[in-house]
């Protein structure tokens, strides 16, 4: 996902006040914001994802099947940040924090539920997180370490240890596993990867092709659209794995490698310091134990 994609996070606090809340005016006044700057970043959002969050309701408004699906995701992810962010703020502060860049949906469904178990074993490294995709500007952004696909050209002077292997497969609420398997199924996929359906079909011919296949603009949108029960999704497995554990997901037919790698990446010394390290090999634990 490149940066440019993710939406502003001032957007998103203004649409999940209002979907929390119930009105704009009321989003307005605890934002310490006016009525209009509320409807504007709403309609800005709206906009930049392609579909629409609220419907009117008479003199109110209601969210929309997306909008739901949206506000599930976007206050799973307020809580979560704002957990780290106690937790973080709570440790002594260092001199040397380490800074680690992680793609936003890695970081969202995969990463920052790990994080309190690595502040837990490790309370003497302060750990900062940041979010971005693609190219890592560490010396301009001071990131230390940065976990990404590896699908883009790196530079000789980066140095790379690869965490585990991307693995695509479709998930479903349970309710949909039969639908899946007789073919009526609506299929979601990633404006980011628009051929993975085509591909993963091709791989596996014995699959009932699906009545039609719709695009979103991010893949942990996709996860909770699935878990919504709005179709069935074609998802990295690091995104889908604790709710498949769960049991919210389930994936009948499991999930394939891609051919593509996540790796934790560094500039400079081929060495990592300690705290790095520690970082580093527990990243590798972690994945080992999500993926095997």
């Amino acid at each position: 996902m490149n940066r440019s994609e993710i939406p502003s996070l001032d957007d998103l606090r203004a649409f999940h006040a209002t979907a929390r809340l119930g009105s704009v005016r009321s989003a307005a006044n605890e934002l310490a914001l006016t009525h209009g700057a509320i409807s504007r970043r709403i309609i800005k959002l709206s906009e930049d994802l392609g579909f629409k969050l609220f419907e009117k309701a008479g003199r109110g408004l209601r969210l929309t099947a997306a909008g739901e699906t949206l506000n599930l995701t976007v206050g799973r992810f307020f809580t979560e940040l704002a957990t780290t962010i106690d937790s973080l703020r709570a440790a002594p502060p260092r001199q040397n924090a380490l800074v680690l860049s992680c793609e936003p949906s890695v970081a969202m469904r995969w990463l920052i539920p790990r994080l309190a178990g690595f502040q837990g074993a490790h309370p003497d490294i302060a750990l900062h997180l940041s979010v971005g995709g693609g190219g890592v500007e560490f010396r301009r952004e001071r990131i230390d370490l940065a976990i990404r696909r590896l699908d883009f050209a790196l530079p000789e002077a980066w140095h790379v240890q690869r965490l585990f292997a991307e693995r695509m497969g479709p998930i479903m609420s349970p309710q949909l596993a039969v639908a899946f398997a007789t073919g009526d199924y609506l299929a979601l996929g990633s404006k980011t990867r628009p051929d993975a359906w085509s591909h993963w079909l091709s791989a596996h011919p014995s699959v009932h092709r699906p009545t039609e296949i719709r695009f979103y603009d991010h893949h942990f949108l996709l996860v909770e659209a699935a878990s919504a029960g709005l179709g069935v999704a074609l998802s990295p497995l690091v995104l889908a794995t604790d709710d498949v554990d769960r049991g919210r997901l389930v994936a009948p037919a499991g999930f394939d490698p891609d051919g593509s790698h996540y790796g934790l990446i560094w500039a400079g010394k081929d060495e990592l310091g300690a705290s790095a390290r520690t970082l580093a090999e527990w990243l590798h634990e972690e994945c080992e134990r999500s993926f095997g």
